[in-house]
């Protein structure tokens, strides 16, 4: 491939929905949603919140944590070396982005996952990564935002993936004690121990339009079941009927959407 082909395959972009071609400055600019079809493309953790907190109020949280391989896993490549190529392609520390900011001058803590980073794997240190935002949220007296998107707990690190589950659903508990406002914010996709655990564990849940949000993915119940599944099943128009997401909202809304409730929750604090 010549150089300036390459170039010109960097200026578009294939819809995932629809298959249209599109330009991906164009693209950019309509917030990665599709202008044909209204397909959400995934987003990266820096992406998202470049998108949504006020410029300039950003603040990262630590992202070092000692390396650890519990149990020694390895299938093709070892987990560390798994882990060394995460870090190489997306240029995050692990699956989890944490910071403080403000979002229509509101100060919120903020966890944003990244499906890029091994699926957005449920990881010891994504749990702990997690835990330390909400316990800056408890220190601070701050609404805590969580931006989900995972397969679920990491295979690699066995049972003790499985344990973030209760370690940041704890956290979030604490959060709720305190009378301050948890929000989680699914996008596609969140399933496993995330979907079972803190992204539906706050006090209120909203879904991007056409996130999917379950335990096990459609193709895994339908085989154990041997029943067909209804139509949309998972999608978050499907969860929002079956009272499973409180609201679903549009990517260009969704900034204005979460102004509004923070907001109100600031309205409804006792002076």
């Amino acid at each position: 491939m010549t150089a300036t082909a390459s170039r010109e395959e960097q200026l578009w972009s294939r819809c995932a929905g629809c298959a249209s071609l599109l330009y991906r400055k164009r693209l950019r600019r309509n917030l990665d949603v599709c202008p044909e079809c209204g397909e959400h493309a995934r987003l990266g953790a820096p992406e998202r919140l470049r998108q949504l907190v006020d410029p300039g109020s950003l603040c990262p949280l630590p992202d070092r944590l000692p390396e650890a391989d519990p149990i020694g896993f390895v299938d093709v490549l070892p987990y560390p070396h798994r882990l060394t190529g995460a870090r190489a392609s997306t240029g995050l520390a692990e699956a989890v982005v944490c910071a403080t900011a403000t979002i229509g001058g509101h100060p919120v803590a903020l966890a944003v996952m990244d499906f890029r980073f091994l699926g957005g794997s449920l990881g010891c240190a994504v749990g702990e990564l997690i835990t330390r935002a909400a316990e800056r949220a408890l220190d601070d007296r701050t609404p805590l935002i969580l931006i989900t998107a995972s397969g679920g707990a990491r295979m690699q690190e066995g049972v003790l993936s499985l344990m973030q589950m209760a370690t940041v659903s704890q956290a979030i508990a604490a959060l709720r004690e305190a009378g301050l406002l948890t929000i989680s914010v699914l996008t596609d996709p969140t399933y496993g121990g995330v979907a079972a655990s803190f992204a539906t564990n706050t006090d209120l849940v909203l879904a991007e339009s056409g996130a999917r949000m379950g335990f096990a993915g459609p193709r895994v119940i339908r085989q154990v079941t041997g029943r067909a599944l209804p139509e949309g099943f998972q999608t978050a128009d499907f969860l929002l009927r079956h009272g499973q997401v409180d609201m679903v909202v549009q990517r260009r809304s969704l900034r204005g959407r979460l102004v509004a409730l923070l907001a109100a929750s600031r309205a409804g604090r006792p002076a």
